[in-house]
């Protein structure tokens, strides 16, 4: 099958986890199939005495849950503001003096210790969400004392061919329907490359469940996955797509799974569909090269399907190469300020940002800033006051506490 080349830009961005509300972590603790298997594996891995570093602790309820369990102390790193809430939970709770939060990302985080377990759920509606992998294999590497534990231990992609018509009209076909008539097929082309949630039943799986790829916490460098799928259909249908979905082992003897024959929890399955809906027979054959790459912040997947009907002749069902890529809806002149060739120039915005961030040097206040700002671009800040709401959210970003 072709290869697609890799590539050097970014798929639409999707809201990251540095931005979840403290009623999103609310949502995920409510969730108490997910908190059950946690709460399960974590007394089995944590010892009284030991060292738990919690990544992604959000509100906190796993650095208390290691509390709990007899965590000497908990590292909770966590980039996210609701760390201030953490921060008071577990003041609230007794804990405050054990859990060290760091409001961070955990690659860019230093210990003084090295833990006997890492816990963490980085994963969005699958385990390749945004840098997920590149830090467990970071944490692990620097964090994690030898023969220490790992929450969870691995991660098992599932595929499977799906008859979903309503949800294939809810992504794709809706373009084919609007009433209007018009030619809409251009916002069809983009809806065919993109993904959605995966909410099908077991019946629905007209080509069976087949694993594309496992994660192991333990050995996992690359954040990249490819794999082939390969089905040869055992009942006539329609199928509109994969559904994928994982399996989730946290701890010898708990797992947790979003399949669609398991109970509901906050990861929802994903649904890849394809251009055509194909009609399968007994004896026709599948093949589907399944691809995922890390590219700047988030995943470019890549989907390509050949079909082929039963037989001697084995005819061409259908072929289609898919990609998150193509379902961007990118301009030419997006995608030349992404070529290695290309010479940048700054505009307005980008002239302000660079001319606030060489006046942070540790000595000059942000209302000073601010003020040079407004003086700088009278145009573009008619109030000091709009410099200083700029400055302060660069300073967020960029600025570190004085030492002390």
């Amino acid at each position: 099958m072709k290869r697609y080349p890799k590539l050097r830009w970014p798929q639409r961005k999707v809201v990251p986890a540095d931005m979840y509300s403290v009623a999103d972590y609310g949502i995920m603790i409510a969730d108490r199939v997910r908190m059950e298997a946690y709460m399960q594996a974590l007394r089995s891995a944590v010892r009284p005495g030991g060292v738990v570093v919690d990544i992604g602790t959000g509100t906190g309820i796993f650095a208390l849950l290691a509390c709990r369990f007899g965590a000497r102390r908990v590292y909770a790193i966590e980039p996210n503001d609701a760390i201030q809430v953490a921060r008071e939970i577990a003041r609230a709770n007794g804990y405050a003096e054990r859990i060290e939060f760091l409001q961070m990302l955990s690659t860019r985080a230093v210990l003084p210790e090295k833990a006997d377990v890492i816990v963490s759920d980085l994963r969005g509606r699958l385990p390749l969400c945004e840098h997920h992998i590149p830090s467990i294999a970071d944490a692990r590497q620097r964090f994690l004392v030898p023969g220490g534990k790992l929450i969870p231990q691995c991660d098992t992609l599932w595929a499977a061919g799906v008859e979903a018509p309503q949800l294939y009209r809810d992504l794709v076909g809706l373009w084919d329907e609007t009433g209007f008539d018009f030619d809409m097929e251009e916002a069809r082309r983009i809806a065919v490359h993109t993904t959605c949630k995966g909410k099908v039943g077991p019946d629905q799986l007209l080509l069976e469940p087949q694993s594309w790829a496992t994660l192991d916490y333990a050995t996992v460098e690359s954040p990249g996955l490819r794999g082939t799928l390969s089905w040869t259909a055992t009942r006539t249908g329609t199928v509109h797509g994969l559904v994928v979905w994982f399996d989730s082992t946290l701890a010898e003897g708990v797992q947790i799974s979003n399949a669609p024959d398991k109970p509901a929890l906050i990861y929802s399955r994903v649904f890849f569909p394809w251009e055509k809906p194909v009609s399968l027979a007994v004896g026709d054959t599948v093949c589907v090269a399944l691809q995922a790459d890390l590219v700047g912040a988030d995943y470019i997947w890549r989907w390509e399907t050949c079909a082929r009907g039963a037989g001697a002749t084995r005819p061409l069902k259908a072929h289609f190469q898919q990609s998150t890529f193509s379902g961007a809806p990118l301009s030419a002149k997006q995608l030349r300020k992404h070529a290695a060739d290309y010479v940048p120039v700054l505009d307005e915005e980008g002239q302000i940002d660079r001319f606030l961030l060489a006046q942070i040097d540790g000595q000059t206040s942000q209302e000073a800033v601010a003020r040079r700002a407004a003086e700088r671009f009278p145009a573009r800040f008619t109030r000091w006051e709009d410099a200083l709401t700029r400055i302060a959210e660069l300073s967020q970003k960029y600025s570190c506490s004085r030492p002390g």
